[in-house]
């Protein structure tokens, strides 16, 4: 299934039609915040397991 750029402009002004403009950008943000803290988590979650623990508060009493 190939899209030419006709297809794709016309897709893009049914999104835009849609949704608006200004939801379009939020909506872009948010994935971008969205994929920036899963990388984060993969990271974190290769850390090895002093450096995690390193991480933690320590617990009050």
């Amino acid at each position: 299934m190939n899209l030419g750029p006709t297809e794709l402009l016309i897709i893009l002004v049914i999104i835009v039609v849609l949704f608006g403009a200004g939801r379009i950008g939020r909506l872009g943000r948010e994935l971008g915040t969205a994929v920036r803290e899963f990388r984060r988590g993969v990271s974190e979650g290769e850390k090895p397991a002093e450096e995690q623990k390193r991480d933690l508060p320590d617990p009050k009493a």
